[in-house]
């Protein structure tokens, strides 16, 4: 069986339409629908519908769908044992929080382009819903998903390091000056800018603020670390970020930590997903060792290499 026709296939059963798998394939719409019919009548069965609003998979595609990735998966396999002598090699798209773009991914970049050179990483900044889909969808071959106990179906992840959150406002805002800690009741009225929904940390402070009694807070989501960062310091209310995106401006004094009454907020645990049967190329796999590596809290590097090898699928 040509391969062309699988990969065809896979293309368009991600995609749900003829004109978008033929402009990621580079091919004609025409041809496109050549290699279905013909995949099709070989297989003796549909495989899509044909409906004005896409193409969705009949039954019999779904269930041959997965046959036919681990088909593409096993010749990816015999062309890479074919190049194992030469080096690593190879793109990788990487989805992750814009907050681990901004600070803790361009070291890992650098020490790829020094030690794998002729790998080459695209980061595409996202949340964690959005991530979870790319890696369904195979235009992620890896994530890092802020998220407490992340597990979506057909998703492996693991742990690799934990990332502390800042409540901050303006030293102007009221609860700024204050010689005492916070308590949830006295955010009930706040305004704050939280990043868009989908950020797991972020709806969860919500919810927990929503929950208080006499509740009423003004939540205002964005979908930029740099535009929550900036009303807050602009004195229009408290944001919730990772602590590394707000260092900068603690220590030139533009925002200050809001302490809270009770136990502080808790770390947000860093997860590296891949896809559970996708197989992960050398280039997916280096990559993964090298996130981790520069991920990992200090101290843990053991449990930091067992993660990366089970989330690059060598475990």
């Amino acid at each position: 069986m040509d391969t062309r026709l699988l990969t065809t296939f896979t293309t368009l059963a991600r995609t749900g339409s003829f004109t978008a798998a033929a402009a990621e394939l580079h091919l004609a719409q025409s041809t496109v629908t050549v290699h279905i019919r013909t995949l099709e009548r070989d297989l003796g069965v549909p495989l899509f519908d044909r409906l004005p609003t896409g193409a969705p998979l009949t039954d019999a595609g779904r269930r041959l769908l997965v046959e036919a990735e681990e088909v593409l998966d096993a010749v990816a396999r015999l062309r890479s044992a074919a190049g194992e002598d030469g080096p690593v090699a190879g793109r990788v798209v990487v989805g992750t929080p814009e907050s681990l773009c901004a600070t803790r991914l361009p070291a890992v970049i650098a020490a790829l382009r020094t030690e794998h050179p002729d790998v080459d990483v695209d980061l595409r900044a996202a949340g964690t819903e959005e991530c979870v889909q790319g890696l369904r969808s195979g235009h992620l071959d890896l994530a890092l998903l802020m998220a407490e106990d992340a597990e979506p179906p057909e998703i492996a992840t693991e742990p690799v390091a934990r990332e502390a959150l800042a409540l901050v406002a303006s030293p102007g805002h009221p609860l700024a000056g204050r010689d005492r800690p916070a308590a949830w009741g006295d955010l009930a009225a706040e305004h704050f800018f939280l990043l868009e929904e989908g950020c797991a940390y972020s709806d969860a402070f919500e919810r927990r603020l929503r929950a208080a009694p006499g509740a009423g807070p003004r939540v205002t989501r964005f979908g930029s670390v740099d535009a929550a960062r900036s009303c807050a310091a602009a004195g229009l209310g408290l944001t919730l970020l990772p602590a590394t995106t707000v260092a900068e401006h603690l220590r030139d004094g533009r925002l200050r930590r809001i302490v809270l009454d009770g136990p502080p907020l808790a770390d947000v645990p860093v997860r590296l997903a891949r896809h559970r049967r996708r197989w992960a190329a050398p280039a997916v796999r280096q990559v993964a060792r090298t996130l981790v590596r520069h991920l990992a809290q200090a101290g843990d590097g053991d449990a930091g290499h067992r993660a990366a090898d089970a989330a690059a699928g060598e475990a």
